[in-house]
């Protein structure tokens, strides 16, 4: 049997799907997929053993120039790659407009959420067949249950397993340092930069080394402010996602914010602590074993912002410094907070 899989983007959602490949893989011996992903995430399905091939396709970056797009042949090519193979049936994982679009280009059956559990109900009806599955759960549980429903199989129980092919990524033997995944997209999910570098201090009082692997120019210089004059801390060079995640998997552990590279760090089996601001760890939290998600206890999180609104009080201001300690929901996880979370976690994988 083989399956097309629509899941395009982000990084955590094509992280999330994985799961779903390996339970089908045990339930339905010789299932095999592909799999059209945004190419920016191109190498993550390359991952699993049971993906054959990776359809790159790039919306993002298409929808800025349609003419150029159009003109260049490249979508016509994408169209041709998606029709070059026969499929006994489509799942579109993303539940999107977007992606539900690029399911009329196979001819084959094509399976889907249906309106009222998916992210964008119209998605539906370029479906054949709609499944309905319950909202408020964990991404990856959502996804897993999607595929069961279209492939027939019975879920597995018990947690998840990413299924990845490590040999694939020629992981280096494991190092004593931690990671460190600073970048973030919304600013409300950026956990101080204060914090990261007052962390790194204590992680070098502990003679721990600690990674900053960067994205971005900003983030490169926020990497660069936090690792100033500190012996234990390195900058990374730019990395692209295989760099990333060989890194990650050497490591004793990693602290995060809401990012997807925490998802990749789960994945992979890094044991990390992720710290959550404005958004729910309970629905999009990293999923996997040792993977301690510290949400804070502010008045007004989860927000769900990507643009802090609260208004400090004046006990706020007189406790806390607005420059560097903002959004105040993360003085819930202050730097003390989070260095004895990760200690307990470095010494539960000690004596494991």
């Amino acid at each position: 049997m083989r399956v097309l899989i629509i899941k395009t983007s982000s990084l955590g959602d094509v992280i999330h799907t994985l799961p779903a490949l390996t339970d089908a893989a045990h339930a339905i011996p010789g299932i095999r997929f592909d799999w059209v992903v945004e190419e920016g995430f191109a190498e993550i399905p390359s991952w699993h053993p049971a993906v054959d091939q990776v359809i790159p396709v790039a919306i993002r970056r298409w929808r800025k120039n349609i003419w150029q797009t159009l003109k260049s042949g490249e979508w016509k090519a994408f169209k041709q790659r998606l029709r070059e193979r026969k499929y006994d049936l489509v799942i579109d994982a993303q539940g999107l407009v977007k992606s539900a679009w690029l399911t009329r280009y196979v001819k084959a059956p094509v399976a889907g959420l249906d309106r009222y559990s998916a992210r964008e109900g119209w998605a539906s009806r370029f479906y054949d067949r709609r499944l309905s599955v319950a909202v408020g759960q964990h991404a990856v549980e959502r996804v897993r249950q999607l595929f069961a429903l279209a492939l027939a199989y019975d879920l597995p129980e018990g947690l998840g397993n990413y299924g990845l092919d490590l040999n694939r990524l020629q992981l280096p033997p494991a190092a004593p340092y931690v990671v460190f995944l600073h970048g973030t997209t919304w600013a409300t999910k950026h956990w101080p930069e204060a914090y990261w570098r007052e962390l790194a201090e204590r992680m070098g009082r502990r003679k721990l080394q600690v990674m900053l692997p960067w994205g971005n120019p900003a983030e490169k210089a926020r990497a660069e402010r936090i690792a100033q004059g500190l012996s234990n801390c390195q900058v990374l060079p730019k990395l692209n996602l295989a760099g990333v995640a060989r890194v990650l998997a050497a490591a004793k552990a990693c602290v995060a914010v809401d990012t997807g590279l925490g998802h990749l760090a789960a994945a992979l089996d890094v044991p990390t602590i992720s710290l959550f601001g404005p958004t729910n760890p309970g629905l999009t939290g990293a999923y996997g074993r040792a993977q301690i998600h510290q949400a804070s206890d502010f008045p007004c999180a989860p927000c769900l912002q990507k643009k802090c609104t609260y208004k400090p009080s004046a006990e706020d201001l007189r406790r806390f410094d607005l420059k560097r300690e903002w959004p105040l929901c993360f003085t819930r996880l202050n730097p003390e907070h989070v260095a004895g979370r990760l200690s307990a976690l470095l010494l539960a994988e000690d004596v494991r």
